[in-house]
């Protein structure tokens, strides 16, 4: 997408260079002809529409329509930027075309780039918006505050390591979060019997580390670079206060049963034998240590609500889940703070 095209725009005008350029590579173009709908009063879609090119109508409830032409004031910026929609917009030109925006990417974009700090986007001397962009594009990374994005990027350290590296051991006290800005890697686990399991494979963009630093257990897992990557690398004390506490949610029993009620599942981390021990009634059974095998099988329209015998190893499935964009809970306190009887189905 042309910057020139997305500068007239409001609030893409107000972007620096490098990160409308960024965001330039994440807009899609859509054209429509003449009586198609674009969107419809109480859909709840994350995007921002700007007209491009042609005429739309607009029918709000209980007014007159009316119509937005390219090139007026009204078109420089987006098409009901309310949600849900509080009207229906629909082609009403013969072509129209337009450009959409994920909403929660553009806000982390402002937010960043209106950060006091803006060295956020340097890396080795070199700046690089389209890896930030890459990274805050993420579902998980989309729901940390623009302030937390921005401090972030200033606080990560670049690793280089070589095909072949183990940067992080099975066994090992954790100290790190890392992010993989180029390159890949393998996430491997050694089970009690000595059997090597191969969990993940893991490619730009992707994190790993979290479990440890938010269980505050050894490290589950060891991760060998299948190439030469470039890692960035969080500390524990900035990855606790600027990750952990916007993406891990935690709910009490009351709010449980209600989300139950709405269809939300429980899900089990701990170990099958802990499991099989016992567990809540209708809960599955994913552990943590699998977790990374498993989490394409979960329905991302579906609400998950992690425990565990306290809640360390379910802040960690949480944190795991939410870097996939799934929506998920720590039951807080876990089995332990469940007295007898009490349960938390509806």
């Amino acid at each position: 997408m042309d910057t020139s095209l997305l500068r007239q725009f409001v609030p893409l005008n107000a972007l620096s260079l490098l990160t409308l350029n960024a965001l330039a590579a994440q807009t899609e173009e859509v054209s429509l002809p003449k009586g198609r709908v674009v969107f419809r009063q109480g859909d709840n879609d994350p995007w921002l529409y700007f007209l491009l090119e042609g005429e739309v109508l607009c029918q709000e409830p209980n007014s007159a329509p009316y119509t937005i032409r390219t090139g007026s004031e009204q078109a420089r910026h987006a098409l009901s930027r309310t949600h849900p929609r509080d009207c229906s917009v629909v082609a009403a030109s013969s072509f129209v075309r337009l450009i959409r925006v994920d909403e929660n990417l553009l806000e982390s974009c402002l937010g960043a780039d209106q950060a006091a700090a803006y060295e956020v986007f340097e890396y080795d001397g070199s700046e690089d918006p389209a890896w930030m962009m890459h990274i805050l594009s993420k579902p998980a990374f989309r729901k940390i505050p623009p302030a937390n994005a921005n401090t972030m990027f200033a606080h990560f350290e670049p690793l280089h390591g070589k095909a072949g590296d183990v940067v992080i051991q099975q066994g090992e006290h954790a100290d790190y979060y890392y992010l993989i800005r180029s390159g890949h890697a393998q996430v491997s686990r050694i089970t009690p019997d000595g059997v090597s399991m191969v969990l993940a494979d893991l490619g730009p963009g992707d994190g790993f580390g979290e479990e440890a630093l938010l269980t505050g257990e050894l490290r589950n897992a060891s991760v060998t670079l299948r190439s030469d990557c470039v890692l960035m690398r969080l500390s524990k004390q900035d990855f606790d206060s600027l990750l952990k506490a916007p993406l891990v949610k935690s709910i009490d029993l009351n709010d449980a049963r209600h989300l139950i009620q709405e269809g939300a599942q429980l899900v089990d981390v701990r170990l099958e034998e802990e499991f099989q021990g016992g567990s809540l009634r209708d809960s599955l059974n994913l552990p943590l240590y699998l977790l990374r095998l498993k989490a394409q099988s979960l329905d991302p329209q579906t609400k998950y609500i992690l425990f565990c015998q306290h809640d360390q190893r379910s802040s960690a499935a949480a944190f795991l889940l939410a870097q996939r964009g799934l929506d998920t809970y720590v039951l807080r306190g876990g089995l332990a703070g469940i007295k007898p009887g009490e349960g938390v189905s509806p």
